[in-house]
């Protein structure tokens, strides 16, 4: 089944309950917001893929679903980050030119089980538009 945008959506939100319940050992006593970010992306982008068929992103196109135009963001709530390029001050100001999937998460660390877990606090889709 091709991934929609609507798909997306609904799988982002179901994904993040989901998440927010795991206990996960290679988290444990990680603080680097890039590396938490990193492991989240590639979780989801894992379990999309299992499901359905879509376009991957590159580094070269910049954004995680190309076919789609949407970027995604994993960011603390505690202490938020984005790399998101502004290449020029008019996509500062009316956009990026791709729509933007937002996990924000507050991570705790279980000292009893050595796992780390990330609570998706919120799910925000921002739509290019």
């Amino acid at each position: 089944m091709k991934l929609t945008l609507e798909i997306l959506k609904k799988e982002a939100w179901g994904f993040a309950e989901i998440e927010s319940v795991h206990r996960e050992p290679s988290l444990y006593g990680v603080t680097d917001g890039k590396a938490v970010g990193t492991y989240f992306e590639h979780k989801f982008c894992s379990y999309l893929r299992e499901r359905y068929e879509f376009e991957e992103g590159s580094p070269a196109s910049g954004i995680d679903f190309p076919d789609l135009e949407v970027d995604m963001k994993v960011t603390s709530v505690t202490q938020p980050q984005s790399s998101c390029p502004f290449k020029s001050a008019r996509q500062k100001i009316y956009g990026l030119g791709y729509s933007l999937l937002v996990f924000i998460y507050e991570k705790t660390d279980d000292p009893q089980t050595y796992t780390g877990n990330l609570n998706i606090l919120h799910t925000i889709f921002v739509s290019k538009e």
